[in-house]
């Protein structure tokens, strides 16, 4: 039995809004392809009438993660101050106490770095990401705007990894606001 294409569109959709919640809370090897059809309330079954493989699944979600992710961003390259805001709103408790709709690249960056077949779209997504940092500061008299926004990326994924890391809860966040107040 064939679904109309936007009932299909939907289930796609679906699928892959909680395979990428199970990833960035478990990891991709954390998550089977029974758990994520079973959060999508969808049988097994029906998980290759839209994906080849997992491995398709991950890339597809990475993807799929990295263009919301950057459509978010976008609003914020307008201005400096808007780019700031977007930065002080990343380096937040509830980031750090949320990795299933946090940034993917906190999440999953050490389980895409023993991943080729994720590495391109993880390394699109990355790009994207400091264009988007450098955007408000394009027209801007500043010699160093990309490795400056490079440095940024880093120290706010660097942030949340950390601050996720330990078992301390004042020194988790301290961290995230040493590094909230090196970026202002």
């Amino acid at each position: 039995m064939r679904y109309p294409a936007e009932e299909t569109a939907e289930k796609h959709e679906r699928i892959l809004e909680q395979a990428s919640k199970l990833f960035r809370e478990r990891g991709f090897y954390g998550v089977s392809v029974s758990e994520v059809m079973k959060a999508s309330h969808l049988t097994h079954g029906a998980f290759y009438n839209h994906f080849e493989s997992k491995d398709d699944l991950i890339a597809k979600t990475i993807g799929d993660a990295s263009s919301k992710a950057l459509a978010s961003m976008k609003e914020a390259e307008h201005t400096p101050e808007a780019m700031q805001e977007y930065i002080q709103n990343y380096l937040t408790e509830w980031h750090r106490n949320d990795p299933g709709t946090g940034c993917l690249m906190t999440a999953l960056a050490s389980e895409v770095a023993r991943e080729p077949s994720v590495q391109p779209a993880f390394t699109r997504h990355l790009k994207g990401v400091i264009a988007s940092l450098m955007a408000p500061f394009a027209k801007s008299k500043k010699r160093n705007v990309r490795r400056d926004a490079i440095h940024k990326i880093s120290s706010m994924v660097g942030a949340i990894v950390l601050a996720r890391a330990v078992d301390d809860a004042e020194l988790s966040e301290e961290i995230l606001r040493e590094v909230r107040n090196s970026l202002e």
